[in-house]
């Protein structure tokens, strides 16, 4: 009996060592595991359709959409992923923040949605990408477009504005903090020597550490099916808060720069510079997006809820000598859209706003197939 109850002990102790043993592994080796692309493991171009703007969103049950921070899972989930079966046609990627993601608005209705409906009607066939993210940040624009290289873009274009080139914020939004790997590397390749690297924590990426991430990428594979069924990637409010009109007092600081410091010594120039000149077999436009022009209180202050008048009328002055120094097509849309027709942020835009943004891009697309055609023609 003494036997019998030692040799139960025993066992026990070797099953509960072996599982620590076991936990210890994958806990620990999940280091190692996790730098390999795992993330374009997917469902998605196979036996669901891809999405047509990345993974992006809060309430996953109205949304069928969820954010995560795993480049790899993000593109393999995209419709830019599947295997081109029209790659004859011209490819445009359109990479800028939220705007350009289309909030509020339902895929056939984003800016990439309406240009694709556009130019599918010509003869000259242009297939345009949404690889808008919902953060605004240059860095991140950068980020996604070097990851957006191996699909072989003929174009991209690049939708700013002042928001997204403050240095001091470049590696504050959440997307750059949890990519320390691709950001060092994206930092090193373009020579970013105003951008510093992120310190990678090697104990960040156990197991334990990287579990919401793992499950995120799990849980992106099973709303494939919601998204194949419906279509719905976002929550669409029937009601919002519109944008701020009315400000209470004029700001005298943007991003703790005053009014008489000089603004372009805070902006992060550099990565649009760069990432022009590393990838110069690649056609570049540069489009300063569309904002909201308040017309309530203090409006002759403030144009919005991101901008005193100061700091971005310095800015429009800014980007125009910038672009013409460095030879970067460029194109100034601030002013184009009405105040009405912004929803619920400065840069956010109504469904009829989509169509007039769409209406000024397909001109701008239209030129640069013109003077293709030439520059081809005149080369034969």
């Amino acid at each position: 009996m003494k036997n019998k109850i030692s040799y139960s002990s025993i066992s026990i102790k070797r099953i509960i060592i072996k599982t620590f043993v076991i936990l210890f592994i994958v806990n620990f080796g999940w280091i190692f595991i996790s730098r390999l692309p795992i993330g374009k493991l997917s469902l998605y171009n196979s036996v669901f359709n891809g999405r047509s703007r990345l993974p992006f969103g809060g309430n996953t049950k109205r949304s069928n959409n969820l954010s995560l921070y795993n480049l790899d899972a993000m593109f393999a989930s995209h419709e830019i992923s599947k295997k081109q079966i029209d790659a004859e046609n011209l490819h445009v990627l359109l990479i800028g923040d939220s705007s350009i993601w289309g909030f509020l608005q339902e895929p056939g209705n984003t800016l990439s949605g309406l240009l694709n409906k556009r130019f599918q009607k010509v003869d000259e066939k242009v297939t345009f990408h949404n690889l808008g993210f919902p953060s605004i940040s240059i860095l991140k624009d950068l980020m996604i477009i070097d990851r957006a290289l191996e699909h072989n873009p003929d174009l991209i274009l690049w939708f700013t504005t002042l928001e997204a080139l403050p240095t001091k914020k470049q590696l504050e939004i959440p997307i750059i903090r949890n990519n320390p790997l691709i950001v060092n590397s994206i930092i090193e390749k373009y020579e970013l020597s105003e951008i510093n690297k992120i310190e990678e924590e090697l104990f960040e990426n156990t197991f334990w550490n990287q579990r919401r991430n793992i499950y995120d990428m799990l849980n992106l594979q099973l709303l494939g099916i919601l998204w194949n069924a419906t279509g719905i990637d976002q929550e669409y409010p029937e009601t919002y808060n519109p944008a701020q009109r009315d400000f209470p007092e004029p700001s005298e600081q943007f991003y703790a720069v005053n009014q008489n410091d000089s603004l372009k010594e805070y902006l992060a120039l550099e990565i649009i510079k760069k990432g022009k000149e590393i990838n110069s077999g690649i056609d570049f436009i540069l489009i300063n997006e569309p904002i909201l022009i308040s017309e309530g209180i203090n409006s002759s202050f403030q144009y919005n809820f991101y901008y005193p008048r100061w700091a971005y009328d310095q800015y429009l002055s800014i980007m125009k000598e910038f672009t013409q120094k460095n030879d970067i097509k460029y194109y100034d849309l601030w002013e184009l859209i009405p105040e009405r027709e912004f929803t619920n942020s400065a840069i956010h835009l109504s469904e009829d706003a989509e169509e007039i943004f769409a209406d000024e891009i397909a001109l701008i697309v239209e030129d640069y197939l013109g003077q293709k055609t030439n520059n081809d023609n005149n080369k034969e």
